[in-house]
């Protein structure tokens, strides 16, 4: 799913517009990205946390050549699912037919 077709979904759940969908989610990124940004952490009960981590540095090798490299250290976003969220996509894998 890509976000025109979250922000459809929103709007027809939310039974909003698609332009105001489309405003509030670019919104909330915005929010999340700004805040994340600061080092702080955002956190949505049953959803997930997106805080930022700091990555040290490492040695790292070219496949192309083979070749050693520094790749130094720097700070990325994290996201880690919550609990709520887990349970739903544990359950529904369990519920999918195995194949044989």
């Amino acid at each position: 799913m890509n976000k025109s077709e979250l922000v459809e979904v929103a709007a027809k759940e939310a039974g909003i517009t698609k332009a105001a969908a489309d405003k509030a989610l670019s919104a909330i990124i915005g929010a999340v990205v700004k805040t994340v940004t600061k080092g702080e952490s955002v956190t949505l009960v049953g959803f997930g946390t997106f805080k930022s981590a700091k990555r040290a540095a490492r040695t790292g090798k070219n496949p192309k050549t083979g070749a050693t490299l520094k790749i130094p250290a720097t700070t990325v976003p994290k996201f880690t699912a919550g609990t709520a969220f887990k349970a739903s996509v544990a359950a529904k894998k369990s519920a999918a037919p195995k194949k044989k």
